[in-house]
């Protein structure tokens, strides 16, 4: 259980450094040269580092939870992990990723430089969602850690 625990907790960091990433390299520049992020025109594809770090976190964590499913105390800290996690990824399938979409889509002349600005600063509210199912999870490694789950 901790072992899977960890690996969720590993997977959510690299997450979170991809994220970081986009922060500090992409979104000051991409909103200028939309190329950045258009794989048909050898930019980034973000999707294929997005759907496989979630994919692989989402199936970690799920199996965490199976492991610890008897042990309340983790559990809760794990479900907890879920819903934020859970509540993030809704808010980007309805809003962020399908403007990203666009803007990979989209002729560079015809992105909005100030639609471009808008889409990466709202990007960034979704770390802190991100760093709250981090948190999560270092609470159900910790609640496991000291025996105290149940």
């Amino acid at each position: 259980m901790e072992v899977l625990i960890g690996m969720a907790i590993l997977a959510a960091a690299i997450g979170i450094g991809g994220g970081l990433y986009e922060f500090a390299v992409l979104d000051p520049a991409w909103p200028h040269r939309p190329s950045l992020v258009q794989p048909q025109h050898g930019g980034v594809s973000r999707k294929r580092f997005w759907i496989s770090v979630h994919a692989v976190f989402e199936l970690l964590l799920i199996a965490a939870l199976v492991a610890a499913w008897q042990a309340a105390g983790i559990r809760q800290w794990l479900l907890t992990a879920l819903a934020i996690h859970a509540a993030m990824r809704i808010w980007s399938a309805l809003d962020f990723i399908p403007k990203a979409l666009a803007f990979e889509r989209a002729r560079a002349d015809d992105v909005s430089l100030e639609a471009a600005r808008r889409w990466t600063s709202r990007s960034r509210l979704r770390m802190p969602l991100d760093l709250a199912t981090l948190a999560a999870l270092l609470m159900a490694f910790r609640t496991a850690l000291h025996g105290t789950g149940i």
